[in-house]
């Protein structure tokens, strides 16, 4: 692990701490956006070892549905579990996992308003004797719109390109490139699950000469975009009509997001792997959703757009 963090124990209760800010402030901005709506919250213990609050707003205002999630659990991490991860470990034996973070994944009712989803959060695994073996950090945010506005997805990359810059200028067209290719629906001829923000993970000590100390700050600028990326594109899309086939469509196109989720996405598949509470697990999944048979759209239409816009280009840049 970071030999730059003196303290290892110290540190996860900063990390956990921050975590705990971000979730508080995550869900003060939604419950704002959403003008009517509230969250419940839900306290929960994880029987291997720590617990979470998850907070869901349901039958809202603005959104149909939003969760924002904050967890702090630990465990014991078997060794093809934590291969799949990525972790740098040889052990043949179980090692133990602690990892902290918070996610947010918000469903508008207008299909005006895309679906916005946000995660961080930090991993760290010991060995048998409690010895540091490895620790780094993940996450990203990313937009799924329904109707085609190439202006909300400039605003949201610009955002991020910014809140990237500041920590490191080569960190944004990394991690902007890795999230192309990561909300892919492969099974879909490579589809796009939206147009795209940023995703990373695996970020150790010594990333760009960052120590684990500020990769948190980094951390916390990407849990903090929200406000700047996209709270002006709700408001500027809230009151916008619609009709019977823009809603069609947003069923439609969160049908894929569901896939994607259920069969690409790795942290719905480790939380199904470590025995996480599985209503937090599978809170990104949209409260209604469509699946429609092999649909075609005649070019022109606005479904045929907004499909074209899923490809990847320098939206930061338009």
């Amino acid at each position: 692990m970071a030999k730059t963090v003196t303290d290892p124990l110290r540190f996860r209760e900063r990390v956990a701490s921050r975590i705990e800010q971000l979730h508080d402030q995550t869900t003060e901005l939604f419950t704002a956006l959403d003008r009517g709506g509230s969250f419940r919250e839900d306290r929960w213990d994880r029987p291997g070892g720590g617990g979470g609050v998850s907070r869901m707003l349901a039958d809202g205002a603005t959104f149909e549905k939003a969760g924002v999630n904050r967890s702090t659990v630990e465990g014991v991490l078997s060794p093809p579990l934590a291969q799949r991860i990525g972790a740098h470990t040889t052990a043949s034996e179980p090692s133990r996992f602690f990892v902290t973070g918070v996610s947010l994944v918000a469903h508008p009712r207008s299909p005006m308003v895309p679906t916005v989803h946000l995660n961080v959060r930090y991993f760290e695994i010991t060995g048998p004797l409690g010895e540091p073996v490895d620790a780094w950090f993940g996450g990203g945010t990313d937009l799924t719109p329904t109707y085609p506005f190439p202006g909300d997805a400039s605003h949201f990359h610009r955002a991020l390109k910014s809140a990237c810059d500041r920590h490191d200028p080569a960190f944004y067209a990394r991690f902007k490139t890795w999230c192309d290719h990561y909300f892919v629906n492969t099974h879909r001829d490579e589809e796009r699950r939206g147009v795209g923000g940023i995703f990373f993970d695996n970020l150790r000590t010594g990333e760009s000469g960052l120590s684990l100390e500020r990769l948190l700050e980094f951390i916390g600028d990407v849990g903090s975009v929200l406000p700047e990326a996209y709270a002006p594109i709700v408001e500027r899309r809230r009151d916008a009509p619609y009709g019977e086939r823009e809603r069609r469509f947003q069923l439609a196109r969160r049908g894929r997001y569901v896939e994607f989720n259920l069969v690409h996405d790795r942290g719905t598949l480790f939380g199904l792997s470590t025995g996480a509470r599985i209503d937090s697990v599978l809170m990104s999944l949209p409260p209604l959703a469509a699946w429609d048979s092999a649909p075609a759209y005649p070019p022109g239409s606005f479904e045929a757009e907004l499909l074209a816009m899923l490809e990847p280009r320098d939206w930061a840049e338009l």
